[in-house]
């Protein structure tokens, strides 16, 4: 594994324009509402924005969004806005695009929503007033973004035609188009699909390169200090030869450890963002033993590990189990036998509790593992073809799309009892206001 030190990239970032936070007038204009809520203050930045729907229930100026959270809507191309804690749909956003595989990050105040589409679409909802604030379609196909620490740049990871795109979070407007370029074997130039993309302390990104096989770290505070006169392109510090194809990855919930998922090594690759002069390091050597030999129905979603207990818990690739791990050592410790192939193995936010989801054909079952033990203490048949989980912020209740059921399901942790069902078309991530405070998420 090589590691190339920290450089500024020319020929890789391009298209960098100065950074513009929002106005102090346009501020103090919206608090004192002489701008009417819900109007797009960016002007010609991005396609016009468009209204949903229906309208909201509450005032556009007093809808709290603590409480709040979305549901993706993926064959209909929209989002319904959701009270957790009433357990109910306020109303729904319409005109998003191809959301087969959305994403969606907040902003620090949780007022806005962004969604990543499949089609490249970039949008910006305003949850308080339930319009679209600003809207980009800018690739052929993305798999999802993330936003900087201090919350003004949104990074996308585009598959077509590769590379990472870094958008001002208050206006959309193109800062840097950073190539994900790499030279083939036969010395030709070619550019990679980008995944994993997360966001780091110090306002960095961190991704991967399935063509290349290489980890990159985006230094965005360069653009950031834009707005003060800077003029540097992004830094990016390069690990290549980390393994080969990194199908996902994903960062550990203080910001230390981006490991990411390699579709065709038995290993997974760990950087230590604390230390990256160590370079990439394998881990969990041979955890794919064996799944030559099974069909892999769906890739799970690296997103959905966890940390409980002093353990990292991993979906196995192709296999009826869920992996445990030790943080000390970073040692494969006990594979758990479970459904079927796990999709997302996310941890309770008291830790106490893992709920694993699965692929087809055993989409329809949710289990529940206690992290102390590693026994499963519950399985629950939510409704068809399982998608997606989100606790609420304390974790005493959990949501669960149920796509071929049209339905969320809403359960008590604790108790395990179905609190409420909420209506919904092909629903599948469902995202809460909370995670605008966590990292990765």
């Amino acid at each position: 594994m090589r590691h190339r030190s920290v450089f500024t990239h020319p020929p890789a970032a391009t298209g960098l324009r100065r950074f513009h936070a929002p106005g102090f007038v346009l501020g103090l204009a919206l608090a004192c509402g002489l701008i009417a809520w819900g109007q797009s203050p960016h002007g010609s930045a991005a396609v016009a924005p468009r209204t949903d729907a229906g309208a909201p229930e509450a005032s556009c100026a007093n809808l709290a969004t603590g409480g709040l959270g979305v549901v993706v809507e993926r064959a209909d191309g929209r989002l319904a806005l959701v009270d957790r804690r009433q357990h109910r749909v306020i109303t729904r956003v319409e005109g998003l695009g191809d959301l087969s595989h959305a994403s969606v990050k907040f902003s620090s105040d949780e007022r806005f929503a962004y969604v990543f589409g499949r089609d490249g679409g970039l949008t910006k909802v305003d949850l308080v007033c339930a319009t679209i604030d600003a809207r980009v379609l800018q690739s052929g196909n993305s798999i999802g973004g993330a936003i900087s620490q201090d919350g003004r740049i949104i990074a996308v990871a585009n598959y077509e035609p590769g590379g990472v795109k870094l958008f001002d979070a208050d206006s959309l407007e193109l800062l840097a188009e950073v190539a994900a370029r790499y030279t083939r074997d036969d010395g030709s130039q070619a550019l990679s699909k980008v995944v994993g993309l997360v966001d780091a302390p110090g306002n960095r990104f961190v991704y991967s390169l399935w063509d290349a096989d290489e980890i990159q770290v985006l230094d965005a505070s360069t653009l950031i200090a834009d707005e003060q006169g800077a003029s540097e392109l992004p830094a990016i510090t390069r690990f290549s030869d980390i393994g080969e194809k990194p199908y996902d990855a994903l960062i550990d919930p203080i910001g230390r450890f981006y490991v990411a998922g390699l579709f065709g090594e038995d290993h997974l690759a760990r950087l230590d963002l604390w230390h990256p002069e160590n370079g990439v390091e394998p881990v969990l050597s041979g955890y794919r033993q064996g799944d030559d030999k099974l069909p892999v129905y769906k890739m799970p979603h690296l997103e959905g590990w966890t940390i409980a207990n002093d353990h990292a818990w991993w979906p196995a690739v192709g296999r009826h189990e869920v992996l445990m791990a030790n943080l000390d050592d970073w040692r494969l410790e006990r594979r758990i036998a479970v459904h079927g192939q796990p999709v997302f193995v996310m941890s309770r936010p008291d830790q106490r509790q893992l709920w694993v989801n699965f692929a087809h054909p055993d989409n329809d079952v949710v289990q529940v593992i206690d992290s102390e033990s590693g026994e499963i203490i519950r399985t629950l048949t939510p409704g068809q073809a399982v998608l997606h989980m989100e606790f609420s912020p304390r974790g005493e209740e959990v949501w669960i799309s149920a796509r071929d059921s049209d339905q969320v399901v809403v359960y008590d942790t604790d108790t395990f009892e179905r609190l409420a069902t909420l209506e919904a078309e092909s629903p599948s991530g469902i995202f809460f206001t909370d995670r605008a405070h966590r990292i990765g998420l």
